[in-house]
């Protein structure tokens, strides 16, 4: 059973990758146009449904969407400018996570990063039901009840591709983003182009319809009609953040593929999102049942082009977007298991999630969002307008609070740094349209499910509060441990031993092998416990220490390096400090993302050196057993003993209470 699981995970995510190649890190990360593809998608994406509430919000007045392009293109501009700066500031990534938590406060930081999971959450499941959307608006209403099934295996699908690593799943979704980059600019030119002539015509209906809304709601009314819109158009913003928070996964120099992408996200979103929100108005789309605003339009658009070839283009069209829109979903995909890793690593999510699968990407986290995707399209009955709000809300959440610790870094740095003026400006303006965005869509649609996704983050908020807690008694109690054990250890036992102070190895000799995680006091503790029940059994002492790649160290080769260095020593001390005893000891150590297939391998190189081998391995007994000490902690030590157990090898699981 165990190999057909193994051969069917090969077939569907692809075969191991491996450490030793050391190209790895060349062929796991993207240059800027791929990254385009791959992040930018989400924001480029976004224009399929946002200008669409922006249009639709400003009722029979459909001219005065002029205004609200150019401030979504100003808006664009702005967001776009201040996460460059985000990106020269935090060159390692993080995005808003890592901006709030450094610049204003841990927790603040802790709210931005949860508002930001649940937001690439939103965004898979608001890409796919969207591209569902719009595949169905070519059909019949008879058979939309497909919608929701279908989300589904795209899902499933989007899941894999994930699954099997970053630049393969960006490189076969490619041809498609192309595809809807190409038709929708060229329409967008051709509508515009062809409507060149009627400028006048299009100044003096916008003027009409202006002192028309002046004149039935007034000047504030008609005001706050463009502002309502405009901030009806949020979910056209979202994804521009994509890039800052996925800088691991960019080539070298990451900052300047970072800003070259964020300039094609810029530029490719405005046009697309200003363009379509003009052709609008200019082509008198009204919405329609069951059909998108887009679908509307190029049937417009094509409608004297002759039957065949109308609907040949408006299903070309239409699939193209659909599945850009399946596209976008990889942003979530790329950016959601990314903040997951850079929170799990401060210990505000369980650590599982920081670690990297044999195929180097976190499959953790592409589970995590990529199920709980699932079940919002499900929960909300894949409502594109519900989803628009729960989307929008939590991404201008992180969006204000990483403005604000720019804004609070610019001045503290005021009088050492010559250029904070400009800079400043930037992220206080991005600050501006950031909350004022936020307070007008959570204002606006609090009673059409803002108030869901406040729920949902704040609930998110105690979780991750209650796993940090955890984290932190454990951490106590671990302190104490080591400084129970190691404050009585003379620190020149530590250093090598002279040559015949410790013995010859004797392989036939009883062995006693050491699982151990650093030089601690839980691998000390069970150590002296094994030394005590067991005097003068054991003649040999192995020491293994395994070395995981997560998503803190697996950001370039250099930083692989300095973690097989750091094992190295960490075990080193173990074997001088037995050597300096009187005991023949050694140690084996690697790198890997399977602790417990990594000590199976080195355990049976040991045993084949050592017959009269027993692994010894300590387990932290928590006073009080709960579903978080469960949970939160892997308990690897028991998947190594069942591991074991199947190679006939004795393995003894030591209590450490704490």
């Amino acid at each position: 059973m165990s190999k057909l699981s193994d051969s069917l995970k090969r077939y569907l995510i692809g075969e191991r990758k491996t450490i030793d190649d050391r190209s790895i890190f060349h062929k796991l990360t993207l240059i800027a146009f791929f990254a385009w593809v791959g992040l930018g998608a989400d924001g480029l994406s976004s224009s399929c449904y946002g200008p669409e509430e922006a249009f639709n919000a400003l009722g029979k007045y459909p001219y005065l969407s002029i205004f609200i392009a150019l401030g979504t293109a100003l808006t664009i501009f702005v967001i776009s400018a201040s996460y460059s700066q985000i990106i020269e500031l935090f060159p390692s990534g993080g995005g808003g996570y890592l901006v709030a938590s450094k610049l204003l406060s841990p927790t603040v930081g802790m709210v931005a990063g949860s508002s930001l999971v649940i937001d690439y959450i939103l965004t898979i499941s608001i890409s796919i039901v969207s591209g569902i959307d719009a595949l169905f608006s070519f059909f019949p209403q008879s058979i939309h009840h497909y919608k929701i099934p279908l989300s589904m295996l795209a899902l499933i699908v989007m899941i894999i591709l994930n699954l099997r690593g970053v630049k393969e799943s960006v490189s076969v979704l490619l041809p498609i983003f192309m595809i809807f980059v190409i038709t929708h600019v060229a329409a967008i030119i051709y509508i515009v182009g062809s409507h060149a002539f009627e400028f006048p015509t299009v100044v003096s209906t916008t003027v009409q319809q202006w002192n028309g809304a002046t004149n039935e709601l007034g000047y504030m009314g008609a005001i706050m009609l463009i502002l309502r819109a405009y901030s009806m158009g949020a979910g056209t913003y979202t994804g521009i953040e994509a890039v800052s928070n996925a800088m691991p996964i960019l080539r070298e120099p990451r900052v300047e593929t970072a800003k070259t992408t964020m300039k094609y996200m810029a530029f490719s979103l405005a046009f697309v999102a200003v363009g379509l929100m003009l052709s609008y108005a200019l082509m008198h789309v009204q919405d329609a049942p069951g059909k998108t605003l887009n679908a509307v339009l190029f049937e417009k658009l094509t409608v004297n082009w002759g039957s065949g070839i109308s609907t040949t283009a408006l299903l070309v069209v239409l699939i193209s977007e659909a599945v850009l829109l399946f596209v976008a979903a990889q942003a979530g995909f790329l950016g959601g298991p990314q903040i997951l890793s850079n929170m799990a690593l401060d210990r505000w999510f369980p650590t599982r999630f920081a670690m990297l699968s044999d195929r180097f990407v976190s499959q953790n986290g592409v589970l995590l969002v990529g199920i709980a995707a699932g079940i919002v399209v499900l929960a909300t009955g894949g409502s594109v307008h519900l989803l628009i709000v729960l989307y929008s809300i939590n991404v201008f959440i992180t969006f204000t609070l990483s403005q604000l610790g720019m804004v609070k870094h610019w001045i503290q740095v005021r009088n050492t740094f010559a250029k904070w003026k400009s800079k400043i400006f930037i992220n206080g303006l991005g600050l501006l349209m950031s909350s004022f965005i936020l307070v007008a869509v959570v204002i606006i649609k609090f009673s059409e499910g803002g108030w869901a996704t406040i729920l949902l983050t704040g609930s998110l908020v105690a979780l991750v509060l209650s796993f940090k807690r955890h984290y932190n008694q454990t951490s106590l109690q671990l302190k104490k441990l080591d400084e129970l054990v190691l404050t009585a250890i003379d620190d020149a036992m530590l250093l090598p031993a002279p040559e015949g102070k410790y013995p010859a190895c004797d392989t036939k000799a009883k062995t006693a092998v050491f699982l151990v995680s650093g030089f601690s006091g839980l691998g000390l503790h069970t150590l002296f416990t094994v030394m005590r029940t067991f005097e003068g059994t054991f003649k040999n002492f192995v020491f293994v220490h395994v070395g995981i790649l997560d998503a803190g160290n697996f950001k370039g080769s250099e930083e692989v390096d300095n973690l097989q260095t750091y094992i190295d020593s960490e075990a080193d001390k173990y074997v001088n400090f037995m050597r300096n005893n009187g005991y023949y000891a050694e140690s084996y150590t690697e790198i890997g993302t399977d602790v417990v297939s990594v000590v199976a391998d080195l355990s049976k190189q040991i045993v084949d050196r050592y017959p009269h081998t027993v692994v010894f391995g300590g387990q932290v007994v928590f006073p009080e057993e709960s579903i978080f000490s469960k949970w939160l902690h892997n308990y690897t030590v028991f998947a190594v003993q069942r591991r074991l157990y199947l190679e006939s090898i004795p393995v003894v699981i030591l209590p450490v209470r704490i």
